[in-house]
Protein backbone atom coordinates (compact mmCIF):
# COMPACT_ATOMS: atom_id res chain seq x y z
CA UNK A 1 0.00 0.00 0.00
CA UNK A 2 1.71 3.42 -0.62
CA UNK A 3 2.13 6.00 1.80
CA UNK A 4 0.36 9.75 1.53
CA UNK A 5 3.54 11.10 0.55
CA UNK A 6 4.10 8.57 -2.15
CA UNK A 7 0.56 9.37 -3.86
CA UNK A 8 0.68 12.70 -3.27
CA UNK A 9 4.40 12.34 -5.84
CA UNK A 10 2.92 10.77 -8.05
CA UNK A 11 2.64 12.82 -12.03
CA UNK A 12 -1.14 12.53 -11.52
CA UNK A 13 -2.40 15.39 -10.25
CA UNK A 14 -4.13 14.34 -6.17
CA UNK A 15 -7.13 16.24 -4.45
CA UNK A 16 -6.63 15.36 -0.75
CA UNK A 17 -9.98 16.31 1.31
CA UNK A 18 -9.04 16.87 4.78
CA UNK A 19 -12.46 16.19 6.49
CA UNK A 20 -14.57 14.83 10.11
CA UNK A 21 -17.47 12.67 9.99
CA UNK A 22 -19.22 14.70 12.57
CA UNK A 23 -18.79 18.02 9.86
CA UNK A 24 -21.49 18.88 7.72
CA UNK A 25 -19.93 20.61 5.13
CA UNK A 26 -17.62 17.49 4.54
CA UNK A 27 -20.80 15.17 3.94
CA UNK A 28 -22.17 17.97 1.12
CA UNK A 29 -18.55 17.69 -0.78
CA UNK A 30 -18.71 13.43 -0.23
CA UNK A 31 -21.10 13.68 -3.45
CA UNK A 32 -19.54 16.62 -5.31
CA UNK A 33 -16.21 14.59 -5.30
CA UNK A 34 -17.60 11.68 -6.44
CA UNK A 35 -19.02 13.79 -9.54
CA UNK A 36 -15.75 15.18 -10.12
CA UNK A 37 -14.13 11.27 -10.15
CA UNK A 38 -17.15 10.55 -12.83
CA UNK A 39 -16.50 14.33 -15.15
CA UNK A 40 -12.51 13.74 -14.23
CA UNK A 41 -11.93 9.52 -14.52
CA UNK A 42 -8.35 8.59 -14.13
CA UNK A 43 -6.88 12.10 -14.87
CA UNK A 44 -7.41 13.16 -11.28
CA UNK A 45 -7.24 11.08 -7.82
CA UNK A 46 -9.00 12.02 -5.47
CA UNK A 47 -8.02 11.15 -1.41
CA UNK A 48 -9.93 11.51 2.17
CA UNK A 49 -8.24 12.29 5.08
CA UNK A 50 -9.88 12.10 8.33
CA UNK A 51 -8.42 14.51 10.48
CA UNK A 52 -9.87 13.00 13.88
CA UNK A 53 -7.76 9.73 12.40
CA UNK A 54 -4.93 11.78 11.27
CA UNK A 55 -4.02 14.69 13.56
CA UNK A 56 -0.03 14.30 12.06
CA UNK A 57 -1.12 14.89 8.40
CA UNK A 58 -3.41 17.71 9.22
CA UNK A 59 -0.91 19.71 11.70
CA UNK A 60 1.69 18.87 8.86
CA UNK A 61 -0.32 21.05 6.08
CA UNK A 62 -1.99 23.12 8.86
CA UNK A 63 -5.30 22.21 8.34
CA UNK A 64 -7.02 24.61 10.47
CA UNK A 65 -10.82 23.99 9.07
CA UNK A 66 -12.67 20.60 7.24
CA UNK A 67 -13.69 20.23 4.71
CA UNK A 68 -9.99 21.55 3.40
CA UNK A 69 -9.12 20.62 -0.09
CA UNK A 70 -5.63 20.63 -1.19
CA UNK A 71 -4.42 20.29 -5.06
CA UNK A 72 -1.14 18.12 -5.01
CA UNK A 73 0.77 17.39 -8.09
CA UNK A 74 4.62 15.80 -8.37
CA UNK A 75 4.60 16.27 -4.09
CA UNK A 76 4.33 20.35 -4.56
CA UNK A 77 0.57 22.15 -3.57
CA UNK A 78 -0.83 23.81 -6.21
CA UNK A 79 -3.67 25.07 -4.50
CA UNK A 80 -5.90 24.81 -1.04
CA UNK A 81 -9.34 25.52 0.04
CA UNK A 82 -11.28 25.34 3.56
CA UNK A 83 -14.83 25.32 2.49
CA UNK A 84 -17.54 23.18 0.75
CA UNK A 85 -17.45 23.69 -2.77
CA UNK A 86 -19.69 22.44 -6.19
CA UNK A 87 -18.22 20.19 -8.90
CA UNK A 88 -18.24 23.16 -11.19
CA UNK A 89 -15.91 25.67 -9.23
CA UNK A 90 -13.32 22.33 -8.48
CA UNK A 91 -13.58 21.19 -12.23
CA UNK A 92 -12.99 25.38 -13.31
CA UNK A 93 -10.20 25.19 -10.26
CA UNK A 94 -8.54 21.65 -11.94
CA UNK A 95 -8.45 23.18 -15.17
CA UNK A 96 -6.92 26.30 -14.49
CA UNK A 97 -4.47 24.70 -11.91
CA UNK A 98 -2.95 21.31 -13.79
Amino acid sequence: MATFQEIIDDEKPVLVDFHAVWCGPCKMMAPELKKLVDLRGDSIRVIKIDVDKNPQAAAHYAVQGVPTLILFKKGQQLWRKSGAMTVSQLDKILTEKI
